[in-house]
C-alpha cells in the first residue's frame, strides 16, 4: 500500500467516523426533541449548519497548524 492510499483511508476513516459521532451525538437528539416532521427537518438542517461550522473550523484550525509548523 502507497503512502498516497494509506493517506485517502485514513482521511476516509477519519470522515465515516465524524459523521457517524455527528449523527448519534447531534442529530438523533436534535430528531427525537420534536415530534412534528417540519420540526425535525428543520432541526436536522439547522444540526447540518453546525457541521458545516465544526468542518470549517476544524479546516481552519488544521491549515493553520501546516501554515505555522516550521516555527512550532
Amino acid at each position: 500500500m502507497s503512502n498516497d492510499t494509506l493517506t485517502v483511508v485514513i482521511a476516509g476513516a477519519a470522515a465515516g467516523i465524524s459523521v457517524i459521532a455527528w449523527a448519534i451525538l447531534v442529530l438523533v437528539p436534535a430528531w427525537t426533541s420534536y415530534s412534528r416532521v417540519w420540526e425535525r427537518v428543520a432541526a436536522t438542517v439547522l444540526s447540518l449548519y453546525v457541521l458545516g461550522a465544526f468542518a470549517l473550523a476544524g479546516s481552519g484550525l488544521g491549515a493553520a497548524i501546516l501554515w505555522y509548523y516550521d516555527e512550532i
